[in-house]
């Protein structure tokens, strides 16, 4: 099987389990952790153009799992995360990975929170080395073995 293929089957095996758990992921810690996650991936080769700035925030507005919470507050979220990453990669991303972690205590969060990280980053069908990367320091940030995500 192809590269791209195993990466679309991933991706969509990812939100088929993120939706049976969707009525799980209502909390304040799962919403910061998730915005945190989709600024990570967007970032992760330490720039954001503009193209891909909207299109993780279009894939957040359209994530049905995300729709348990308010798409304008989602946003502004995704966009402070996104604003420490530009201002300071390397710092902003120590605060982002910290708002990660907040969603260590449920276990069942902290993977939801990883699943929407491989979501984001399989989404243009190329969950690249850099966007694989975040995920995987996520993944200790939330105390989850990255190989329990193929990462």
């Amino acid at each position: 099987m192809a590269l791209w293929d195993r990466l679309k089957e991933s991706a969509s095996t990812m939100q088929t389990q993120l939706m049976a758990k969707k009525n799980e992921l209502k909390s304040g810690a799962f919403r910061d952790a998730s915005m945190a996650m989709c600024a990570l991936v967007a970032a992760a080769d330490g720039t954001i153009d503009p193209s891909e700035r909207q299109r993780v925030a279009q894939l957040i507005a359209t994530n049905e799992v995300l729709r348990n919470f308010d798409a304008d507050d989602l946003r502004r979220r995704f966009e402070s995360n996104l604003d420490k990453l530009t201002a300071d990669f390397a710092f902003g991303k120590v605060s982002v990975l910290q708002e990660v972690a907040k969603a260590r205590k449920k276990p069942a969060e902290a993977r939801a929170v990883v699943q929407i990280g491989i979501v984001i980053g399989g989404a243009d069908g190329d969950f690249d080395k850099d966007e694989q990367a975040v995920v995987r320091e996520a993944c200790y940030a939330l105390d989850l073995p990255p190989h329990e995500f193929d990462l």
